[in-house]
């Protein structure tokens, strides 16, 4: 009698007489698993960096140097806990997205004589906090959300009119209505969705093939600079010009040089410039390698000229806020013209 056939292990390509080739899954299960367990030491390490910057804000409130309660003296109220919680989630969020794209762009560039930390370790440390960056991220948004529903944000005559309305102004992009979070809610929530798909291709790589997600993954850095913008744009601790916000401004510089050591130096022979010989690449593509490498210049040589003149787009205690720019209109234009550029990258490399 014929045995059950697997359809697994069984590849209806494979040649007469030749063993049957194990089927990869399109999505490694395993993989993710074992990266999920991984994350739990880092998570547990986040939940109390968490709770720590969550005792520093409200220390601050007891204090009476709380920028935030300049801002928003009703938020001195106990009741208002929830929404001091996902000011912590935020700030431990973009800690760890700092952590992660400094892993991922030292596992990624020309390999330096590693010590205690492996390569093999770098990269395991890379996928581990993107996961847990994802989670913060998430649980940001969704104690703003509980916050809006307990303080009937909304004013919705109806408990289902009070939770919908909470939910579409904290988990839909360009709901929000006014002030600064008409721009800066937008900014955080793309930055979320988009880490989602970007962080999680690794997962999916043998079904897009590996050139495929290397190249879906550098658009991460996009994603850590949008979450950057959507904090001095909304982050009421850096509300206003101070040592704070400049530093926050000044911790960017280190992340620049390595990404552009990385564009000079890639570990890979085919991302090098190669202007000479059979290996130059198409001009369409050496004319991007050669943007993005300026691009990258500029934005360092930007962020050090904000550090160093301190003019660094704060509010002044004392005076009206400017109004935001740009439009959301030219947000989602940036979008769009992104996700044309990850199509036609994902066209071009697809198996």
């Amino acid at each position: 009698m014929t045995g059950p056939v697997v359809p697994d292990l069984v590849d209806g390509g494979s040649e007469p007489g030749l063993p049957p080739r194990r089927r990869r899954p399109r999505l490694d299960r395993g993989g993710l698993r074992a990266d999920l367990r991984a994350t739990v030491p880092d998570a547990s390490l986040a939940l109390l960096i968490t709770g720590l910057i969550f005792a520093w804000l409200w220390i601050r409130i007891e204090n009476g140097t709380s920028s935030t309660v300049e801002v928003m003296p009703h938020l001195a109220d106990p009741r208002h806990w929830m929404y001091w919680l996902c000011q912590a989630f935020g700030w431990s969020a973009l800690l760890w997205a700092y952590g992660t794209v400094l892993l991922g762009l030292l596992r990624s560039g020309a390999r330096p004589p590693w010590r205690r930390l492996t390569a093999a370790r770098t990269e395991k440390l890379h996928r581990t906090t993107s996961l847990t960056t994802i989670a913060l991220m998430f649980l940001h948004a969704f104690l703003l959300f509980l916050e809006f529903v307990r303080s009937n944000h909304g004013d919705s005559a109806t408990w289902v009119g009070r939770v919908a309305s909470a939910f579409a102004e904290s988990f839909v992009p360009g709901y929000y209505p006014s002030g600064t979070g008409r721009l800066a809610i937008l900014i955080g929530l793309l930055a979320f969705y988009l880490a989602i798909p970007l962080s999680l291709a690794y997962y999916l790589r043998h079904a897009t093939g590996a050139r495929m997600w290397r190249a879906l993954h550098r658009f991460i850095i996009v994603v850590y600079v949008l979450s950057v913008w959507h904090t001095l744009l909304y982050g009421t601790s850096v509300w206003f010009d101070g040592l704070f916000r400049s530093f926050v401004w000044a911790l960017q510089i280190p992340l620049g040089l390595l990404l552009l050591l990385r564009l000079a130096r890639p570990a890979r022979p085919s991302e090098r410039l190669a202007v000479r010989g059979d290996r130059r690449p198409p001009h369409a593509e050496l004319a991007a390698r050669v943007a993005g490498r300026l691009l990258v210049v500029a934005a360092v040589v930007g962020v050090a000229a904000v550090v160093v003149s301190g003019v660094d787009g704060g509010r002044t205690p004392g005076l009206p806020s400017p109004g935001t720019w740009p439009e959301p209109w030219v947000v989602w234009l940036g979008l769009a013209l992104l996700a044309a550029v990850v199509a036609v990258t994902a066209r071009r490399l697809r198996p």
